[in-house]
């Protein structure tokens, strides 16, 4: 007896800010490697959400700066609508506080832990608190916090609160400092391009301890934000149900109309006929058997799904591929954005994009870029069942090499926007794996890779129509030459054959008798403007006709002629040297050009 009366003496209640004090780890927060993403992460999260409540183009600054040994000043400014002063130390200074987790809709942030979580942990390494300032108006003065965490209670502890001058008309500015290093810059860079590309209107600056870097947004048009539905019938447990009637004062009938998604006269009428209740009950006064009734018929009714045109925010094919092409420089990119799917009772849509080419790796896994509500996931890709389900696609089918993973230079997108994305823990890192998400990835997926087989089979048909081409140019002159020495005539105008094989622009280069020769012949039966950049040791100034600029890089001239070349006309310069050097030439499709060198 004495014993237990020992052990209860023991015994006492754990708030949430010392659980997540002692496992940091399930945050994000596992290692000051990973601490300065995580905390830059929870930051721009909170700042595009707080701009696209406020219906502004989102203007972020993203500062990391070293004060100390393995001591770093994270900085995070954005022109949202700003935070009432009242609210300011609860939303930064206490877990599981925050406005989003009640409602039904896509957000970033849900839970009220990602920020509060890394005050937790800058006073945990260096002690220091956060500095938070925020403004809601012009007509208002900025409030300036300095704030920690009391992990006993759970509860924001105020050192100090002061009106100040402001340069912002509106927003909020959060100052945190914590031990960390930044071995993992290139991964935070990573993160801010990823965050960029599937936010195209947002423009992030950042100054990463004295080297800045601009991402800027493509898209001038603000976000339509989200809104909140009600719960879905076929979503609810019993739990929530109990919960939500135990608040309601109204009958049955009107409690179901009132209080879920997509439930009407009809629909309300159906469900209480099943469950056996009276319509003229009130919800609050049901017992618990009763409610299993109800519960029971609530999932055998059909019940339109969720409304997810009001609640989801997709980015869309065109802001993807704007956003990919800001990002990467590909040879092709395609995007499709899926049709709204639900998951028990949860409203989701998965968006998908792949590129190929440009500056990709061509050896090695394909470029995997992971995004759930438009935040990038960064960790743990092989937990997560986007991952799983890009594996589990046969890629060879569409001429792409495999290895588990796809390889070679190529790029897949997935994006799963929901009002209730399933992570696998609290640092949302992977996708758990929902039979009804996993389907609808592989089907976007699969559409997107019959397009790619298509681009890449027209690419290699193309290319070996090039390559013969140039190989009959090349070699034309030469047969030209002999037959006119053979016959003992002069040299044929070879230019009406070359046009009837090419039937595009054919551009040549070479040198002859110390001299560069440039000459575009037009195929075509339009009329072309184009720029030619020819790359040589020599400046050209000889050159005629002469060019429209020169520039020295290096030991080298780049020099540049436009022109626009009528249909079955040709274009030539020229001048003294005996390098050729490279040619480039832009303003025609590159299906419709051939650029031939001579010398080779």
């Amino acid at each position: 007896m004495e014993l237990a009366e020992q052990l209860a003496g023991q015994q006492k209640s754990i708030s949430v800010a010392e659980f997540f004090e002692k496992n940091k780890h399930l945050l994000g927060f596992d290692s000051p490697t990973r601490g300065i993403i995580t905390t830059i992460k929870e930051a721009v999260d909170n700042s595009l959400d707080a701009c696209e409540e406020a219906e502004v183009l989102p203007d972020i600054f993203v500062g990391v700066k070293k004060v100390d040994k393995d001591v770093y000043r994270i900085i995070v400014e954005d022109n949202g609508s700003g935070i009432v002063p009242k609210q300011v130390p609860f939303v930064f200074g206490k877990l599981l506080y925050g406005s989003r987790f009640h409602q039904i809709k896509q957000s970033r942030g849900q839970q009220g832990i990602g920020i509060s979580a890394a005050v937790l942990y800058a006073q945990l390494t260096t002690g220091v608190p956060a500095v938070v300032i925020s403004r809601t108006s012009y007509k208002n003065k900025a409030h300036r916090f300095e704030i920690m965490i009391r992990t006993e209670a759970n509860e924001p502890e105020v050192l100090k609160d002061e009106e100040i001058e402001w340069d912002r008309m509106h927003g909020t500015r959060i100052e945190i400092e914590f031990k960390t290093t930044l071995a993992a810059k290139k991964r935070l860079l990573d993160y801010l391009m990823y965050t960029s590309v599937v936010n195209p209107h947002a423009r992030i600056k950042a100054d990463i301890d004295g080297e800045v870097y601009n991402f800027e947004r493509v898209n001038e048009e603000t976000i339509v934000p989200p809104k909140a539905i009600l719960p879905h019938p076929h979503g609810l447990e019993l739990g929530q149900l109990k919960r939500i009637a135990a608040a309601s004062d109204i009958n049955l009938k009107d409690f179901l109309i009132n209080s879920f998604s997509r439930v009407g006269d009809k629909n309300a009428e159906e469900i209480i006929g099943g469950s056996g209740l009276k319509e003229s009950r009130k919800a609050k006064t049901l017992t618990n058997e009763e409610l299993k009734k109800l519960l029971e018929s609530m999932q055998n009714v059909e019940v339109p799904p969720p409304p997810a045109s009001q609640c989801l925010s997709p980015i869309g094919e065109d802001m993807i591929i704007r956003g990919i092409d800001k990002g990467f420089q590909l040879d092709f990119v395609r995007a499709r954005t899926r049709k709204s799917k639900v998951f028990s009772g949860h409203p989701f849509i998965v968006e998908a994009a792949i590129g190929y080419g440009g500056k990709l790796e061509s050896e090695g896994t394909a470029t995997i870029l992971r995004f759930a509500n438009r935040v990038p996931l960064l960790y743990q890709q092989g937990a997560c069942a986007i991952t799983n389900s890009i594996a589990g696609i046969n890629w060879k089918a569409y001429n792409i090499s495999q290895q588990g993973l796809p390889t070679g230079p190529v790029l897949i997108l997935v994006h799963v926007a929901s009002t209730n994305v399933p992570f696998t823990s609290e640092s949302k890192d992977a996708v758990a794996s929902i039979p009804e998400i996993e389907k609808e990835i592989v089907l976007a997926l699969q559409d997107l890779g019959r397009d790619l087989k298509m681009f890449l089979g027209r690419r290699d048909r193309n290319k070996q129509f090039e390559e013969r081409a140039r190989a009959v140019c090349s070699i034309l002159p030469d047969i030209a030459m002999k037959v006119s020495e053979i016959v003992k005539k002069p040299v044929p105008d070879i230019s009406p054959l070359e046009g009837q094989i090419m039937k595009k622009v054919v551009a040549k280069k070479g040198v002859r008798d110390g001299f560069v020769e440039i000459m575009l012949s037009n195929y075509t039966n339009t009329a072309v403007s184009l720029t030619i950049y020819n790359m040589s040791p020599e400046d050209g100034k000889d050159a005629s006709p002469k060019p429209d600029f020169v520039d020295n890089i290096g030991d080298e001239y780049n020099k540049l002629w436009k022109v626009i070349i009528e249909p079955d006309n040709m274009w030539s310069a020229k001048y003294k040297g005996t390098n050729g050097g490279t040619l480039d030439i832009r303003g025609v499709e590159e299906k419709k050009l051939v650029v031939i060198d001579l010398d080779n």
